[in-house]
């Protein structure tokens, strides 16, 4: 048992104790209940979810290991030190990287790797206590620390792929925001370099510190990201219908049938209406695949993302001058939803960004205008 008790490792021992209590409530919470507390009507990736309540188990574990090493020994070159060194490398960083990368919802990422790289770390722990006299600490946190910083590049790239998957697939999705997984990414990882490599009782309360608006904020994104099937699609696997060609046609007069298709099946019979609308699903209704819909945006300079919006922008201001014109009441919320948003904010910020003002400053030019 550690010889002095000061107020800062009072704090720590209650740190410990306190993320022990909220680890193992969101972890129970995250299997168990089945209502949603923070984001009801949405239905978030299950898998995702278990994801996030093994990352609060194996935490909780930790922290009773721990607090248990600390309370009845204090041996830094014992065994039962090493091996607890050990299980945090094998067991945080998977969870960790299998937390996020479900965020990214791509089932073909593979997680195996994370327990090749992790094996050193551990094996090194344990070495330690065999060999006391061979300083292995510095290599260790040196090979951890370059996992760490591939990682994060790994993760940079990934997320932005996925931002512009996300950008091009779904042009009303709500919370898009892609940045939160960066945010959690740095977070976590610095949480996680906390734990691992400090050794006193102020950086360690950091650590802790930290910890609980991360649970919070990883607990936000996973009840709010809602579940996207079409992530684990091939777009190879995805077949022109019957009614698009029935032979094989050059790229340009593929492309160009595509824009009839579109002018016919989607703008003419207003489908672009329809909320969450997916580029899959729009490929479906004209009768041609993804691949060619995407390539006929990319000829046209756009994407499915802008051409969306600029058909429910134009509807949007097409209705809010009829019903003007008709001096009947308008009311801007029920409008857009009409126009095929879920979302008002969504529809303000894809509002402003076509016409360079504000859904109020453009309204109240209208009524000037009447």
């Amino acid at each position: 048992m550690p010889e002095q008790i000061t107020p800062l490792s009072v704090l720590y021992f209650q740190l410990h104790g306190a993320g022990i209590a909220v680890g193992t409530v969101l972890c129970l919470y995250l299997l168990l209940c089945r209502g949603k507390a923070i984001a009801p009507d949405i239905t978030p990736p299950a898998r995702l979810r278990c994801w996030a309540a093994a990352l609060f188990g194996v935490m909780t574990l930790a922290h009773v290991w721990w607090i248990l090493f600390y309370t009845y020994s204090d041996d830094n070159r014992s065994v039962i030190y090493g091996l607890l060194v050990a299980m945090d490398c094998m067991a945080l960083p998977p969870v960790f990287v299998g937390t996020l990368l479900n965020m990214l919802q791509d089932r073909r990422r593979p997680l195996w790797p994370i327990f090749i790289v992790m094996t050193p770390c551990a094996v090194i722990a344990v070495l330690q206590t065999a060999l006391p006299d061979i300083d292995l600490t510095t290599p260790n946190m040196i090979y951890g620390l370059v996992i760490v910083v591939a990682f994060i590049i790994y993760m940079v790239v990934a997320v932005r792929q996925y931002g512009r998957w996300l950008r091009d697939n779904y042009a009303d999705l709500e919370h898009k925001e892609v940045w939160l997984s960066l945010t959690l990414l740095i977070g976590l990882m610095l949480l996680l370099l906390g734990y691992e490599y400090t050794d006193n009782y102020v950086m360690s309360t950091i650590a802790h510190l930290t910890g609980f608006p991360l649970a919070g904020l990883l607990l936000w994104r996973v009840e709010t990201l809602p579940q996207l099937d079409e992530a684990t699609e091939h777009e190879d696997d995805i077949q022109p219908e019957a009614e698009t060609i029935s032979e094989p046609l050059p790229v340009s007069d593929a492309l160009s049938h595509i824009g009839q298709l579109l002018a016919k099946h989607c703008e003419d019979t207003q489908l672009y209406l329809q909320p969450d609308l997916t580029l899959t699903q729009l490929a479906q209704a004209i009768g041609t695949n993804r691949t060619y819909l995407g390539a006929y945006f990319s000829s046209q300079g756009t994407n499915y993302y802008a051409y969306i919006h600029d058909l429910r922008i134009r509807y949007f201001v097409a209705r809010y001058r009829e019903l003007a014109a008709a001096h009947k009441p308008i009311v801007a919320q029920k409008l857009a939803q009409e126009s095929g948003y879920h979302s008002y904010s969504t529809f303000s910020t894809a509002f402003k960004q076509r016409m360079q003002k504000s859904v109020a400053a453009w309204m109240r030019e209208e009524v000037l205008k009447c």
